[in-house]
């Protein structure tokens, strides 16, 4: 289902911040950073989302 694969990408998008520190230092290599089983479509749209709120959130705070 397109909303399954979608909700999907954005909980490996918001977390992938956090994966992508422990990543660096050599923890969770069980956990993947992005989920090749699931990419398409409605998962990469999830997971920009997911990823880029932070960011987002960041550039509009302006005072």
């Amino acid at each position: 289902m397109w909303w399954n694969d979608l909700l999907w990408g954005m909980w490996n998008g918001l977390t992938a911040w956090v994966v992508l520190i422990a990543h660096v230092f050599g923890a969770w290599e069980q956990f993947p950073f992005y989920n090749m089983d699931r990419a398409g479509n409605w998962y990469d749209l999830g997971f920009l989302l997911g990823a880029g709120s932070p960011l987002l959130g960041l550039l509009g705070r302006r005072g």
